[in-house]
């Protein structure tokens, strides 16, 4: 499949609140990791040539010394990185952060609960991304019921959307039941969680709800499988590489392909700091997927 004239409008489009995005976009977390910023940059803008018009990114996205991990070297924000490659932003861009975790370069990694944490975690992506208002911000849950309850977390973030200083909300990393329990404080856009072809089908159903409410569905890690960077196994991921053979595309293109397949409500965001698996993950937009193959792939 030609991978250099298609575009991310292939795979058709949604809406988070007000904002029409292409159902094809782009995480930013691995851009972070490229050694070379000046590639990173280039990246970034590449994308958006292909159309892409919907970036997922978050204020803990960094790589100090060109890992995840906390070391020596100067950290690297990809929120940052999206500035300097794209402001003065396109007019129809989408930027979806997330706040709930932090990074220091000191103790690293850290949940942020409290109201004041939430704030300062708006007002840094605010900083780093260059804009007074932030178009979609995403509430990331840990694993545990958290230090402050959910319910008075997301009414923080609320009250930054009353004030302006954000113009959707979002949830990741959440169950039904939390979709629920916010339902009434503010509309919720887009729910973002582990979920493909081969990864957490058990959400299938949570999938199909978000459609019913007119919520995007947006999944991360939908390309790496349950082996997320070294991918999936199994008999799902033996029905990936047979489908990927049948089509002459890489199973990462079969997996995004079935990711759009899953609804229109359905958003993919392929991160990468490769330049042609951008461009080949793109065309996975206009991949055909066959009824059989869908159903080899269940």
């Amino acid at each position: 499949m030609p991978t250099d004239e298609i575009t991310a409008a292939a795979a058709g489009t949604w809406t988070l609140g007000d904002r029409t995005v292409h159902r094809m976009g782009f995480g930013s977390m691995r851009i972070t990791a490229n050694p070379d910023r000046d590639r990173a940059v280039a990246l970034l803008r590449r994308a958006v040539d292909l159309g892409v018009n919907h970036i997922d990114t978050a204020a803990f996205y960094v790589s100090p010394g060109g890992t995840l991990q906390v070391g020596s070297g100067p950290p690297r924000y990809a929120t940052e990185l999206i500035r300097v490659a794209l402001a003065p932003y396109p007019e129809d861009l989408v930027i979806a952060t997330k706040v709930g975790f932090g990074y220091d370069p000191v103790a690293g990694f850290t949940e942020a609960f409290t109201p004041a944490q939430l704030r300062a975690q708006v007002e840094e992506n605010l900083r780093r991304l260059g804009r007074d208002q932030l178009d979609v911000v995403n509430l990331r849950l840990g694993r545990g019921p958290g230090a402050v309850p959910l319910v008075d977390r997301f009414g923080a973030l609320a009250e930054l959307r009353a004030a302006g200083l954000i113009r959707h909300l979002g949830l990741s990393n959440v169950r039904p039941e939390q979709l629920d329990e916010v339902a009434g404080i503010a509309p919720v856009v887009c729910v973002q969680n582990n979920y493909g072809v081969d990864a957490y089908r058990e959400q299938d159903e949570f999938v199909r709800v978000c459609g019913e409410r007119g919520i995007a569905y947006v999944p991360f890690f939908a390309v790496a499988g349950t082996g997320r960077e070294s991918g999936a196994s199994g008999v799902q991921g033996e029905a990936v590489e047979a489908v990927a053979r049948a089509h002459g595309v890489t199973p990462q293109q079969v997996r995004l392909a079935w990711t759009l397949h899953q609804g229109p409500h359905v958003l993919a965001i392929p991160g990468t700091a490769n330049p042609d698996h951008l461009a080949q993950n793109i065309a996975a937009a206009a991949l055909p997927l066959t009824p059989q193959d869908l159903t080899d792939l269940t």
